[in-house]
């Protein structure tokens, strides 16, 4: 596949989603528009997660505008508590929620704390209050679900298969487990992670084996 057809691929994958080195701070700035009407916020630490978690209501048919469920970009698990605070009395009219990785699971924890949401201890109180962990993240969800083939086929798909064969090759990686040599070649770049965060989780919803944080997150914020 010539360069100008993988550059096409990638800008219909992120069609509707801000891109480029301001992605973060836009794709923040168009979320914060949502929350005055929202009944639902879900706190996501980045872009490629807000993909992910808006991919995921779509394949399932759900309409978050139309359900007014607002997803956030944070920057970041450390902003939590910060984020959190600074919604004031709009805070306790909305349904919480969020996703994030298992490193930054204690920052989340002292955020919600900190702003009064909760005093969760444990991931399964994390979960009482509508917030998942990922182990490792995100992508390892993602490629354990669906397995290393048919994450190589999704590559293939967008013809990325022969750059993750030169990773592979790479010293630094030579002879390491595919999944964590999958997960360093889509954390390689804002724009290939987003991507993928879009084109995984249509796979996982096409087999119904979307993981089960995503899952969980979404039953906790969906339509009844």
């Amino acid at each position: 596949m010539d360069a100008a057809r993988r550059r096409e691929l990638a800008r219909r994958v992120l069609d509707g989603y801000a891109s480029g080195p301001d992605a973060p701070v836009q794709a923040t700035a168009d979320a914060l528009v949502k929350i005055d009407r929202a009944v639902a916020l879900v706190l996501v630490e980045g872009v490629s997660d807000q993909i992910a978690v808006e991919t995921a209501a779509a394949g399932r048919g759900w309409d978050f505008d139309a359900e007014r469920v607002a997803v956030v970009p944070i920057g970041g698990a450390h902003a939590t508590g910060r984020f959190l605070t600074g919604l004031g009395p709009l805070r306790s009219r909305v349904r919480l929620a969020g996703l994030c990785d298992l490193a930054e699971a204690d920052i989340v924890r002292r955020g919600l704390a900190a702003a009064g949401v909760g005093t969760p201890r444990t991931r399964t109180d994390l979960a009482n209050l509508g917030f998942f962990v990922c182990v490792d993240d995100l992508e390892d969800e993602l490629i354990r679900a669906l397995g290393v083939q048919t994450v190589e086929t999704v590559l293939d798909s967008q013809g990325d298969l022969g750059s993750f064969r030169t990773l592979q090759g790479q010293p630094a990686w030579r002879g390491r487990r595919p999944e964590a040599q999958l997960r360093r070649f889509m954390g390689s770049g804002s724009r290939r992670k987003s991507r993928y965060a879009r084109l995984l989780v249509e796979a996982a919803i096409a087999r119904d084996t979307l993981p089960r944080p995503l899952d969980r997150l979404l039953a906790f914020v969906g339509p009844d």
